[in-house]
Order: C-alpha cells, then sequence, then structure tokens
C-alpha cells in the first residue's frame, strides 16, 4: 500500500488557538487514480485512543479536522475488522501558530470479496446467532455507502453429514443473511444468495479447526 500525504506546518499567524487542529482534505482512490466513493476511512490518536472518521463521497473525497499533538493510525473500515493502512504524526506546535490545511491521498485496492467471519447459525440450522447482528449491521452500511454493487452472499459447510444435506442448509442461511439484508433496507435486485454446501473448502475438514473454518459465509461483489 502507498500513502502521499502534504501537510504544511507552522505557518505563523498572530491568532492564539484555544485548539490546534489540523484540517485535511482526505481523497481515496484505487491503484489507477480513479476515485472511490463510499470508503470509511478511520484515523485513530495512538496516545488519545480517540477515532475520528469520515466516508468519501461521489468525488472519493472528504473533509476532516483532527487534533494535532498525536500520531494517528490510518485505518480502512468495511465490513469486520478494520485494515491497518498507514500511521501519519502531527506534531504539536506553538501557541502563536496554525496549520495550513493539508492532503492526503490514500491508494488502496477494492477487495472483489471478503468473510463474514462473525456471522453464526445454530447447529444444523439456518437461523442467525443473534451475535451475527453487528456485523450483519455493517454489511447493510457498507451496501448503503456503495448503491451501485451486487454482491453474491456464498453459504458453506463443512463435510460432515450428507452432501444433499449440506448442500440444502448452506442455500438456507445464504438465504437467511439475504433476508436479513432485505429487511434492513437492501433491495433484493442487489442480492444473489447461493448455497456451495461442502464443494469448496478453504481448510483441512479432517480437524475440528478446519470444519470451523469452513462453515462460513462469504461476500462476492459482482
Amino acid at each position: 500500500m502507498k500513502i502521499l500525504f502534504t501537510l504544511f506546518f507552522l505557518s505563523i499567524f498572530s491568532i492564539v488557538f484555544s485548539q490546534k487542529m489540523a484540517s485535511f482534505t482526505i481523497l481515496v482512490t484505487d491503484y489507477k487514480n480513479v476515485p472511490l466513493k463510499g470508503e470509511q476511512i478511520l484515523m485513530v490518536g495512538q496516545s488519545s485512543k480517540k477515532v475520528f472518521k469520515g466516508v468519501t463521497n461521489s468525488s472519493g473525497n472528504f473533509n476532516i479536522d483532527i487534533p494535532g499533538g498525536d500520531v494517528y493510525d490510518i485505518k480502512i473500515k468495511s465490513v469486520g475488522d478494520a485494515k491497518d493502512y498507514n500511521t501519519m504524526e502531527i506534531p504539536a506546535i506553538g501557541e502563536n501558530q496554525s496549520y495550513n490545511k493539508g492532503t492526503l491521498t490514500i491508494m488502496i485496492e477494492q477487495s472483489k470479496s471478503f468473510t463474514l467471519d462473525n456471522v453464526h447459525f445454530d447447529s444444523g440450522k439456518s437461523s442467525i446467532k443473534a451475535s451475527s447482528y453487528d456485523e450483519l449491521k455493517e454489511l447493510v452500511e457498507f451496501l448503503k455507502l456503495k448503491p451501485e454493487i451486487k454482491i453474491e452472499i456464498g453459504g458453506h459447510t463443512d463435510n460432515v453429514g450428507e452432501q444433499l444435506a449440506n448442500q440444502t442448509l448452506s442455500q438456507e442461511r445464504a438465504s437467511s443473511v439475504k433476508k436479513y439484508l432485505v429487511e434492513h433496507g437492501v433491495s433484493s435486485s442487489r442480492l444473489i444468495a447461493k448455497g456451495y454446501g461442502e464443494s469448496t473448502p478453504i481448510a483441512d475438514n479432517n480437524t475440528e479447526k478446519g470444519k470451523r473454518l469452513n462453515r462460513r459465509t462469504e461476500v462476492r461483489i459482482l
């Protein structure tokens, strides 16, 4: 990953500021310099632990004010855990000094698919456990921020039980996730639910850990 930023420090004014804030325009693009809409960027202070965030508009940018005197972890938020991107230091400045506005360009490669690690179902059933709702809410938000995309919800199982039963169960689980999304405002025309059963394992079904990894729900951007 690559980070490009320009920040002009120490522009001196006679006005005394009670709080020193550094103003940025943050631009998010892919590696072909195409602006990306609906990207969520988090700036997390290493000392303060405070989180500052923004979402890119149709031009791929947003404006943000961040307190100086800290090092910030830049994170890309999508569904599930935020991905670490880079860090940026905004040094403290003197009483009669001010920051000029800076620009920050973040280049990312958009994910084509991801696993919903915290979406779980009752054993042998397609009913979604309540512990899954936080991640499903994030998926709803992701889809609302990117109204132009369509996704496939893929259900997968381990190899325990009959192959046909696993195929049916995986389809029902994928359909349950689709139903949740529709009930929370996502158009069904943007969603495809498909069960893969035990046909595409990503780990060894001879171990409990492997079976657990194979029992998963994946999202693929179409």
